[in-house]
């Protein structure tokens, strides 16, 4: 029987926590302790509370078992490693990869790992993908959908996307620095819309540059049921006819769907019908965005509940 498989599980060591404590402050990043666990302050902005799940394969592997989840593919969370300067950002990202790759070594049949980059330096973002891949054996690469404010699709990005490409690597996207944050600072809206909305952004810039023809093998698997990109797909196509920005895409934006992967995480089981539909059941992940409280407590059940699938799907 195939492996229950969950994409989107988030991993946190504690030596990336005590580094943040001892040197983050420099780049406007504080830990600050808390009953249930310490929290990351990136300005005025709180995330976490980080508890023992997060880091504790004990714990972690407990609830895979309850849930009926075989494998974890293990990354990163905000605020990831872009906020650091080149130095400390590079020490961050290899400090989580190797704890990663510790997990996997531990549990081969548990997990496996989605190596983060110190993108902020691409050069050293290279060397990082070859060694994560190469030496630790990650199976993926995990990028936020922007660094620092700007696009993946920025030149300076190339060798990266290039490197990843050769090595045959997929890659998770994660929402970061969300656009019109300053908006959304009420109701959480940060994350209920503005997740969402930045992952609609990164890939219809990735499908809009060219980028996905450039490299035909690249694989990407969008969060959250892909954000706002699968129901806003109409209006793109629409936009591809009549205005002259996107013309330089040869085929309507519809047409790269399927060069994604999509999560099950929309939180109604109507939306995520729809996706199923849209781009077939063999471009849809089981995710559970473990462990937010954003995400699924019940990852395999969201799926096993849904009509209308076949044993197949």
């Amino acid at each position: 029987m195939t492996p229950t498989i969950d994409i989107h599980a988030h991993f946190v060591p504690e030596e990336y926590l005590r580094l943040i404590e001892a040197e983050g402050e420099a780049c406007g990043v504080r830990l600050r302790s808390g009953p249930d666990g310490p929290m990351i302050l990136v300005g005025h902005v709180s995330i976490g509370p980080i508890t023992a799940h997060y880091h504790d394969l004990d714990l972690r592997l407990r609830t895979m078992d309850a849930q009926g989840v075989a494998v974890h593919a293990l990354s990163l969370m905000p605020p990831m490693v872009y906020w650091a300067d080149d130095a400390l950002g590079l020490r961050l990202a290899r400090i989580v990869n190797d704890a990663m790759a510790e997990a996997s070594r531990a549990h081969p049949d548990r997990f496996v790992v989605l190596a983060t980059l110190p993108m902020q330096d691409p050069e050293a973002a290279v060397s990082e993908v070859n060694r994560a891949v190469t030496q630790l054996g990650c199976r993926g690469i995990y990028l936020g959908t922007n660094v620092r404010g700007k696009e993946l699709t920025d030149p300076s990005f190339l060798p990266v996307f290039e490197r990843i490409h050769a090595l045959g690597v997929p890659i998770f996207l994660h929402p970061l620095n969300v656009i019109g944050v300053q908006r959304l600072a009420n109701y959480h809206l940060h994350n209920l819309l503005g997740n969402p909305f930045d992952t609609a952004v990164a890939a219809a810039n990735l499908i809009f540059s060219g980028l996905l023809d450039r490299f035909p093998k690249l694989q990407v698997c969008l969060p959250h049921a892909g954000g706002a990109l699968p129901y806003l797909i109409g209006r793109l196509n629409h936009g591809w006819k009549v205005r002259q920005e996107c013309r330089g895409l040869k085929k309507p934006p519809s047409s790269y769907l399927r060069r994604f992967t999509y999560d099950t995480i929309s939180h109604a089981p109507e939306s995520l019908n729809y996706l199923i539909k849209l781009v077939g059941a063999d471009r849809v992940m089981i995710g559970s965005d473990y462990c937010f409280d954003m995400g699924y407590e019940r990852p395999v059940e969201v799926i096993t509940r849904l009509r209308g699938l076949s044993r197949a799907d």
